[in-house]
């Protein structure tokens, strides 16, 4: 009887035997960001970046000067956050609201509601800073308040950022079912409303967070540049601006930090809010 030989497999390479493990896969979402955060604060805080950019520390300051800045400063910049973080959350939530209703429209009147995703969808495309100045005079009459105008204007730029994202995304959601879905609803003779609210809807819930994940950051990045524009000199897109005019290059720098951490932070709560909500809902 002939002597059957097994066939061994090379082993795998430390390298790959490393990446597919599952902790080292969890642990460097986090280590290798963090990582490469630290190399750029220690090229930026050495002025090596200062070298390659052939720039000075005046219009590039250094990372303990900005942050000296924002500590000492700590009570204005958190006023002008929360102005900004008022725009952005006020026009993320009523653009996704809107979005949303429109991609409904157009799922149960295919005919009709087409064609609202795609003037919701043109706005997309058009450059917050050319939308940003037409409805801020379109808005001067709204109130006697100039506060109270350009928070209008500016939440109604978010709006319509946030509503493109949000409407094209929810459509897939609630029109990208499975068949057989649809056709055990059609045997029980389901009506529309019903279809929606147990098929439609919950089957729209991962797209909906899909569209929050580039809405989050373009509402806060629409609302500072929509801030540039306005007439009440808030925010933090306003200060930015203010101090590039006045030269005072270390003060932007450190409303620019102050946006990043906003953008980040939120992106990290509305990260967190996906695993909670979505894992429940699997």
């Amino acid at each position: 009887m002939a002597a059957v030989k097994k066939k061994i497999g090379r082993p795998k390479p430390l390298r790959q035997r490393i990446g597919e493990n599952k902790s080292w896969q969890k642990a460097s979402a986090i280590v290798l960001p963090l990582a490469l955060g630290l190399l750029i604060v220690l090229i930026w805080q050495t002025e090596l970046l200062h070298s390659w950019l052939d720039t000075d520390t005046f219009t590039l300051p250094l990372m303990d000067k900005i942050g000296s800045i924002m500590y000492d400063n700590s009570d204005k910049i958190w006023a002008n956050a929360v102005d900004t973080l008022k725009v952005a959350g006020i026009g993320l939530a009523a653009g996704s609201l809107l979005g949303y209703l429109v991609a409904i429209f157009a799922a149960l009147l295919p005919r009709l509601g087409q064609g609202s995703l795609y003037v919701i969808g043109a706005f997309a495309s058009i450059p917050v800073v050319a939308m940003a100045p037409v409805l801020n005079n379109w808005t001067k009459d709204v109130s006697s308040d100039a506060a109270v105008r350009s928070m209008v204007s500016k939440i109604l730029v978010v709006t319509l950022i946030c509503a493109a994202d949000m409407g094209l995304n929810a459509y897939r959601g609630l029109t990208e079912i499975k068949l057989y879905s649809e056709d055990m609803m059609s045997i029980y003779a389901a009506k529309k409303r019903v279809v929606l609210w147990k098929l439609r809807i919950p089957n729209s819930i991962p797209y909906v967070f899909t569209a929050l994940k580039v809405s989050v950051p373009a509402s806060i990045m629409t609302a500072i540049v929509s801030e540039y524009f306005a007439e009440k000199i808030t925010g933090v897109g306003r200060q930015i601006r203010e101090n590039i005019v006045l030269a005072q290059y270390s003060t932007a720098w450190a409303y620019i930090a102050t946006a990043c951490v906003i953008g980040i932070l939120a992106y990290v709560l509305l990260m967190a809010a996906q695993t909670i909500l979505l894992k429940r809902y699997h």
